[in-house]
């Protein structure tokens, strides 16, 4: 297969001001996912899609491609990824380039191992997927047969529309919720606006590891793990 993996790294961050080159246990934040996307062989292209000049250089500099600076309009707090990843396709089309699927890789979920990106690929090749997302397994307690929601009068009901809720922990099903770290989406789906498609398919990040940036006590987190992470190399 023919796969962009793109990793999409806007400037203008409130959460955490200028975070895609903040430095993290000494290096970028954004240097992390983008020495993790080139230890993966199956990779036809891995660039940096970014509005920025500055984050542009630094991408560069650790070994991304850097095919244009993205416009303004796909760079606001409200713009979405899937248009991010359709102007890269785009892009490449005008050029006569194509591709049979696309892997984002988001600079916030710096921890993620190479292989699990591999992971999401063969299962894409081998199997009849649309998209690999990376996921996690939901605690228990999160379970969603076991959430409730309020209806307009505050009365609870539980989320699945169950009338009667599963009592032991034992017999719930499994759940899970995306970590982020890998969403790898054939390309005829991300032309009709969805990372899904109608047959989604997942590989189990490491719960470890995980931490998805977007706040400075996330931050923190994410410094915490570095020092385990060297303490345990």
């Amino acid at each position: 297969m023919n796969i962009l993996a793109l990793i999409p790294a806007r400037s203008g961050s409130k959460g955490v001001p200028g975070k895609n080159t903040k430095l993290l246990g000494g290096k970028p934040l954004l240097a992390y996912t983008i020495e993790q996307a080139l230890e993966v062989s199956l990779f036809s292209r891995v660039i940096l899609s970014t509005d920025c000049e500055q984050i542009a250089a630094v991408g560069k500099e650790w070994g991304a491609e850097i095919p244009f600076i993205r416009p303004a309009s796909l760079a606001t707090d409200s713009a979405s990824s899937i248009g991010v990843v359709q102007h890269a396709l785009d892009f490449y089309k005008e050029k006569g380039e194509t591709f049979d699927a696309v892997c984002l890789l988001q600079p916030t979920t710096p921890f993620r191992a190479p292989h699990l990106i591999s992971e999401c690929i063969q299962k894409l090749k081998s199997e009849n997927w649309d998209a690999v997302v990376s996921m996690l397994p939901v605690p228990h307690e999160f379970n969603p047969h076991w959430v409730f929601e309020a209806d307009e009068k505050g009365a609870l009901h539980i989320a699945t529309g169950e009338k009667e809720i599963i009592k032991r922990r034992q017999e719930l099903p499994n759940a899970y919720f995306r970590d982020g770290a890998v969403y790898l989406t054939r390309t005829e789906w991300l032309e009709k606006g969805s990372f899904f498609g109608e047959k989604l398919g997942f590989v189990l990040s490491n719960p470890t590891t995980f931490v998805n940036i977007d706040t400075l006590s996330d931050w923190d987190k994410a410094e915490q793990l570095i020092q385990q992470l060297k303490e345990n190399s």
